[in-house]
């Protein structure tokens, strides 16, 4: 059954109404007189003169920080007024390459001015910002209306609409020219227009093309409810899930969260991406910066709006191997866990970590569970499946989770630290799967997304256990993620790998 959603997507503090647009095929149809896109916003969300707007611009990047990721395909960035957001939106293009050269920069925007069908392609003109003109890929816009019904042109989509425009001087700011935009608004947003927009604009995903997800999360909640609930959408996200994410949005339990008008207004937008990137594989969502506009000085705690800044990566791997440590790697990631499970049961404090002293293969971004075991007992664990960080850096922080978190147990005391034997393991990306027929025991780990409520089995719990596949798949769905004993049947499947070591095999070879 189709979901139903009520998605009020407001711009902060101003609410925005408009009549309904003329039918598909007349706006298909049209014939666009070709004149460029004036700035609507420009000296309300962003300064309108070109100098104060590169001085700021310039502030954002200094507290972003320079941290380039390769092979960037995608970035999640918000849309609110740049005293609220722009640090946010910032930390995102930040993260791109500023000697790459795309051929087309792809804006997916939902739109906050006009309800119609389908999505709109602006094929009028270029865009104008104070930074100057935008060219916009008129030629690749027309032809996909052409082709596809689900796509217009609609002028009233992007006339007025800022979700879009606000993330322009950014791309002026960050990327090299040479590029297009292909400035894209969604209408009325429905769960079958993201999937077949989707199929549309997958074959675009690669290396010459960037997509840019305007999108704002909760609207005019609280700071502290904003939080709660932007990290449960955040974590739907960088599961890479399309129907973990759908669920968040069709939740009716927040419908009591006071003020509350929308989980993420630009839902449509993202979900389009989750339909394109979930089956892709070597994806991988790291999530960047998290903040709402109750922590701008201009913001209200009481009433706010969340920001999220999260990039996508397609990462190149060896086939069926996520990368290969050696066992000097191994031994470096288990010193570090042990030592630093030490130093903060004894002190609370831990070493700063310099890059420097790690092996290269360490710096690599991934996933990582710290499991420690007294007696040949669980004794906590803790992980975590994708990262913004060096695994270095991850191994670092679960270990301090897994011994001092973990909510099953007690905290490790400094009488123990000697009893505890160590383990790691980190993960490949997450492959969804079609039949239970495809997982391997001992082999593959699972996760399993129903809705909101989701669980995980590391590759090893089928081995330590002896359990059958069934088993397997019943525990993770009971225990993990609630869902009930034969939940797993109607929920998503995604399988990974894990290249686990631990201290005990250490000791055995020397």
């Amino acid at each position: 059954m189709r979901r139903k959603y009520t998605s009020i997507c407001l711009v902060f503090f101003a609410v925005f109404f408009a009549s309904r647009c003329s039918s598909q095929e007349q706006a298909a149809t049209q014939e666009p007189q070709l004149q460029n896109r004036k700035p609507a916003v420009a000296g309300q969300f962003y300064p309108a003169e070109a100098a104060e707007l590169k001085k700021l611009l310039g502030s954002f990047s200094t507290n972003a920080g320079i941290s380039h990721y390769e092979n960037v395909r995608a970035i999640i960035s918000p849309h609110a007024g740049y005293v609220y957001s722009g640090e946010v939106a910032a930390s995102a293009y930040s993260r791109l390459d500023p000697g790459k050269q795309f051929e087309r920069i792809f804006l997916l925007a939902s739109s906050h001015r006009t309800s119609f069908t389908g999505a709109s392609i602006y094929v009028a003109g270029n865009y104008l910002t104070p930074l100057g003109e935008v060219p916009v890929d008129i030629e690749l816009g027309n032809k996909l209306i052409m082709e596809n019904n689900l796509i217009v042109y609609h002028p009233e989509a992007h006339i007025a609409e800022h979700s879009n425009e606000v993330q322009l001087p950014f791309i002026q700011y960050y990327i090299r020219d040479g590029y297009k935009i292909v400035p894209i608004v969604i209408g009325s947003p429905d769960e079958k227009t993201s999937v077949e927009l989707a199929r549309i604009l997958e074959p675009f995903i690669n290396d010459q093309n960037l997509f840019v997800i305007s999108s704002d999360f909760s609207h005019y909640p609280s700071s502290s409810d904003a939080e709660r609930l932007d990290a449960q959408s955040a974590e739907a996200i960088l599961a890479n899930s399309a129907e973990a994410f759908a669920g968040i949005i069709s939740d009716r339990s927040i419908e009591k969260v006071d003020g509350l008008a929308t989980r993420c207004c630009g839902w449509a937008s993202v979900l389009t991406l989750l339909n394109i990137t979930e089956n892709m594989p070597g994806i991988e969502y790291r999530h960047i910066m998290y903040k709402n506009s109750g922590d701008s000085p201009y913001g209200d705690k009481k009433r706010v709006v969340g920001y999220h800044s999260i990039t996508i990566v397609q990462r190149e791997l060896p086939p069926g191997h996520d990368f290969i440590l050696s066992n000097k790697d191994k031994e470096v990631l288990l010193g570090l866990a042990r030592k630093t499970i030490g130093d903060y049961i004894l002190s609370g404090k831990t070493d700063k970590l310099e890059p420097q002293q790690f092996p290269e293969n360490t710096h690599v971004h991934c996933g990582a569970f710290v499991t420690l075991h007294k007696d040949g007992n669980l004794r906590g664990c803790i992980g975590r499946f994708s990262a913004d960080e060096p695994l270095f850096s991850v191994v670092q922080q679960m270990a301090i989770a897994s011994s001092t978190q973990d909510t099953r147990f007690d905290p490790v005391v400094e009488d123990e630290l000697q009893q505890i034997d160590i383990e790691i393991s980190v993960l490949t990306p997450m492959k969804k799967i079609g039949s239970p027929d495809e997982i391997e025991l001992g082999k593959h780990g699972i996760y399993l997304v129903r809705g909101n409520r989701s669980g995980t089995f590391l590759p090893q719990v089928a081995t330590e256990t002896g359990w059958s596949k069934e088993e397997f798949l019943g525990h993770c769905a009971r225990d993990k993620a609630g869902i009930g004993w034969d939940g797993w049947k109607n929920a998503e499947i995604y399988t990974y790998e894990a290249l686990v070591f631990s201290e005990k095999e250490f000791k055995k070879d020397n």
